[in-house]
């Protein structure tokens, strides 16, 4: 052995020993994701022998390896899928076409970069990304990334369960008003409790089935409508854009990224059980991730190509195109398509309940992993449900009371929600992005020059498109003196807090920087 590696093996052992005492600390103190007992031991005794040489070696790819990693993205790819996003796919179809299935197909793929540096963190780390942020940020800064998470999530949860109260509602024929479906949903906690206790492997069983009911119905209305081949291969590769469909555009990007979404991935990776002390373990599960994420976003491009297809072939061009929304699609769907052995109303009303159900699901779960990790809450799991639950469910309630009667109210309030966690976004993609590229969280995974430059372009380029949504809305509905003070006072709060978590971490790439201060010295000169 060379004098070198003898003096690195000193340092290794104790990185070794104080990470281990770490861990152990964080067991005993703080809040984690999965306790020990719950996570899935991923390890073959070969391979074990083979990594007693090399810490460093990653073990050749295995399909069984491939399927005891498969589920967290599975569960993290419900977002891509939740009411919300349905809603905005059937208005994209219906008022543009096939004209937007190209930028639907690279917002998923933006989507799924951010998703997999949200999984790298949470694997290289140990821990999730609402549990660096504690660390990372002062008390003021992290209580108020903790506020814009939480009512980024309620945002979100109400559009879940108001959708899967309306399909309760299809498909009880009406006999169930809105606010007996909002109840009904609102008991899905518990659900949550009960399947956990049987272990992570059958909560992800429960959400293959419901992502596979949501493929199995559209896929059936897809193949019922028989939208045209050739106009939705061209909507996939000729990009096209007018000004007549620019909202629906900014609509189908703005709901791609979920801010409680980069949260629950880096959670949800902890699930399976990886030595952090070997870089060829921690590889090797970035690496499996990457596969299933992957995998997971391209099945769920699917499904939201196929929703946007049928209205498309339905509606585009028609008089109706600019009135349907999630309240009432279900109805025109059955006064274009109804009738046959099986309604497409219904079909419709299962895949609606499917993708209602498991988003809530997984928004309560996005819920305990941000409350616990922003304040370190050590609470027994269904009391942390109960309490998630209830942040969402109370207000819901008042909006089905509120809104039962009106499908035209109904449909501005998505546009508020939308509008609501548009702002948020932000406030998990800049920590996100600060904490992967940073050396000291990261290590030897942290990501590189060039990986940073595409990440922080892709977030620059949604956070944007999402701006021009918030000011576009604020032009159409503010009205007043008082509340357009309080607007703009707002605004210049929100954009001095993000000019700050950007400085702070020394977020935006070095390269970027000095090109700037170049091009404004010379503009100056």
């Amino acid at each position: 052995m060379s004098a070198a590696a003898r003096q690195e093996e000193p340092k290794d052992e104790e990185a070794s020993r104080l990470l281990q005492s770490q861990l152990a600390w964080a067991s005993d103190d703080e809040e984690v994701a999965f306790e020990a007992r719950e996570k899935i031991l991923i390890v073959n005794a070969e391979e074990s022998e083979a990594e007693g040489v090399d810490s460093s070696w990653v073990p050749p790819f295995s399909w069984k390896k491939l399927w005891m990693f498969t589920g967290p993205g599975f569960l993290m790819s419900i977002a891509f899928l939740d009411p919300g996003n349905l809603e905005g796919d059937l208005q994209a179809g219906a008022i543009a076409g096939y004209s937007l299935l190209w930028l639907l197909m690279w917002a998923t793929a933006m989507g799924l970069l951010i998703q997999l540096l949200s999984a790298r963190v949470g694997v290289a780390t140990g821990r999730h990304l609402a549990e660096l942020c504690r660390d990372e940020y002062p008390n003021w800064a992290r209580l108020v990334l903790w506020f814009m998470a939480e009512v980024a999530l309620i945002g979100a949860d109400i559009q879940e369960v108001i959708g899967s109260a309306i399909a309760i509602q299809i498909l009880s024929h009406g006999f169930l008003p809105l606010w007996a479906g909002v109840i009904i949903t609102a008991s899905d906690c518990f659900m949550f409790l009960f399947l956990e206790n049987y272990g992570v492997r059958k909560l992800e069983a429960v959400f293959a089935v419901l992502i596979a009911t949501m493929a199995l119905s559209f896929a059936w209305m897809f193949g019922d409508t028989k939208p045209n081949g050739k106009e939705l291969l061209m909507g996939l590769l000729i990009p096209r854009l007018s000004s007549k469909t620019i909202r629906q555009a900014v609509g189908v990007v703005g709901c791609v990224i979920m801010p409680h979404n980069v949260f629950l991935h880096s959670a949800l990776v902890q699930s399976r059980k990886i030595d952090p002390n070997k870089k060829g373990r921690v590889q090797e599960a970035i690496n499996y991730y990457s596969i299933e994420s992957s995998v997971a976003l391209s099945i769920s491009f699917m499904i939201n190509l196929f929703v946007t297809a049928v209205f498309a072939k339905g509606f585009y061009g028609t008089k109706q195109a600019n009135s349907i929304g999630l309240v009432n699609a279900g109805k025109y769907l059955d006064d274009k398509y109804g009738g046959g052995h099986f309604p497409i109303l219904y079909i419709w009303g299962i895949g609606l309940l499917a993708a209602g159900q498991s988003s809530t699901i997984t928004g309560t779960y996005a819920g305990q992993f941000i409350m616990g990790g922003f304040l370190n809450l050590r609470l027994k799991k269904w009391m942390r449900a109960l309490i998630t639950r209830s942040f969402a469910i109370v207000p819901t309630i008042v909006v089905a009371l509120v809104f039962n009667t009106s499908e035209h109210s109904l449909d501005t309030l998505n546009e508020w929600l939308n509008v609501l966690q548009s702002i948020q976004i932000p406030f998990a993609l800049i920590p996100l992005l600060t904490l992967v590229a940073k050396e000291q969280v990261m290590g030897v995974f942290r990501i590189g020059p060039v990986l940073e430059r595409v990440a922080w372009t892709v977030a620059v380029l949604v956070i944007v498109i999402n701006g021009y949504l918030l000011l576009d809305f604020v032009i159409s509905e503010v009205k007043g003196l008082l509340f357009g003070f309080v607007v703009c006072t707002g605004t210049a709060a929100y954009i001095a807090f993000i000019v700050y978590l950007v400085l702070r971490g020394g977020a935006v790439p070095s390269d970027w920087i000095t090109i700037l201060s170049k091009r404004f010295a010379y503009t100056g000169n």
